[in-house]
């Protein structure tokens, strides 16, 4: 196995000694870069997500251009449902739209088994072929969305075309025996399918629990937590860190530090500061600057990046990140920029 050139995303995620803080950038391979663009002209998303030659092309992109320490697979998490049976579409400027939407038991008793092997080859193969052309300059993410925010996708039919929430409300008020059913379901596939990842290469995954915020406290340990537990709990891996991210979910923040991960990702509305000072000897902690500060000229980006990294203070264990995914109008140099500024100005709190 290649030796890793430049391993402090890893050491970061494990709470070991860094020079400095390493970054990289939720959606870093994406509609941003011309690069990206380029490919994309040639074929549509899901193409991209399915030709593993090409999925390994973009995942490698971010690092070539705006030098980020680590990689993170060109992939969706909705290939998860897909391959559960579900047809997935990506609706240009809309979003996904995922046809006949789960709704009662026997919709959910037509999903088949998933075995990640067959049946989401393309990703290993993506994983595989990304980890090699790496050749160990960084270390490489793999991903998979948790089973509420898939569930949430595969009740509603979609996403981020209209307001999320009301159908799945719905649903787990109606009918939360059948929604357990699900989410036991989709904790098994992502758990298969994030070892796999790692059996294919990756050195690291991140579980998204993007719609976590859409619940009330006690909603969340019952139909997310539990869930994102019972993954994490059943990942084969040696020491391949685990990351969770949900979004929103200011309230659970001790229960989320105990959940198994090694890495607690926090979007821009918290303080990091006062995160650390709470669960900071537990985890690592990653993020946090909103991504919109990317539209801001380099003063104001420097100005927010440091202030990111006093708030987080003098210490190990802090991956820089946004705060969300970067948004397809932000300037490539502006990305680079932050990255760049990451790197000189870190060192001072290592």
């Amino acid at each position: 196995m290649t030796k890793l050139k430049n391993d402090l995303f890893l050491r970061a995620c494990k709470r070991k000694k860094v020079e400095r803080t390493p970054i990289w950038i939720m959606r870093q391979a994406g509609r941003y870069l011309p690069e990206y663009r380029a490919v994309r002209k040639k074929v549509d998303f899901l193409t991209m997500c399915k030709t593993p030659e090409l999925a390994a092309e973009v995942t490698i992109q971010p690092v070539d251009i705006i030098g980020v320490d680590a990689a993170i697979i060109f992939s969706d998490i909705l290939v998860i449902p897909e391959a559960m049976g579900m047809k997935l579409e990506m609706i240009e400027s809309k979003g996904p739209k995922l046809y006949n939407p789960i709704r009662s038991i026997s919709d959910i008793n037509r999903l088949r088994k998933i075995d990640p092997s067959k049946d989401l080859k393309y990703v290993l193969d993506a994983v595989s072929l990304a980890k090699k052309e790496l050749s160990g300059r960084v270390p490489l993410i793999g991903f998979a969305g948790s089973p509420w925010t898939l569930m949430t996708y595969m009740v509603e039919g979609g996403g981020s075309s209209r307001q999320v929430g009301t159908e799945i409300k719905k649903f787990i008020y109606n009918d939360p025996k059948s929604a357990h059913v699900l989410l036991d379901k989709i904790a098994d596939a992502v758990a298969e399918y994030l070892s796999a990842k790692i059996e294919a290469g990756a050195d690291a995954v991140q579980i998204f629990d993007t719609w976590g915020g859409l619940l009330s406290p006690a909603d969340f340990e019952e139909f997310s937590l539990r869930y994102i537990e019972k993954i994490i709990s059943q990942i084969k891996r040696k020491d391949e860190p685990v990351i969770v991210f949900a979004k929103g979910v200011h309230y659970k923040l001790n229960k989320l530090a105990n959940c198994g991960a090694d890495v607690i990702g926090l979007d821009w509305t918290m303080e990091l500061g006062k995160v650390r000072s709470k669960i900071g000897n537990k985890v690592s902690l990653q993020g946090n600057l909103d991504p919109t500060v990317l539209y801001g000229n380099e003063e104001k980006i420097r100005n927010e990046a440091v202030k990111v990294l006093k708030s987080f203070g003098k210490n190990n264990g802090h991956i820089f990140n946004l705060g969300h995914g970067i948004l397809p109008d932000v300037k490539p140099e502006n990305a680079k920029f932050l990255v760049d500024v990451v790197k000189e100005e870190s060192k001072k709190f290592h």
